[in-house]
C-alpha cells in the first residue's frame, strides 16, 4: 500500500507567503488609490 508524505513545514511556508503577498497587495492598493496606510504620515 501506498502512503503520501505531506510536507508540513512546506505548507505553513506556503500559507505564510501567501498572507504576506495578500498584505502587501492590499497596501499597494491603499498606496496606489492615496488611501491611508498606517496613518496620516504615510500620505
Amino acid at each position: 500500500m501506498s502512503r503520501i508524505n505531506t510536507n508540513i513545514g512546506a505548507l505553513r511556508g506556503l500559507r505564510n507567503l501567501n498572507k504576506a503577498n495578500k498584505l502587501l497587495d492590499t497596501s499597494l492598493t491603499r498606496l496606489s488609490t492615496g488611501l491611508q496606510i498606517n496613518s496620516g504620515k504615510d500620505n
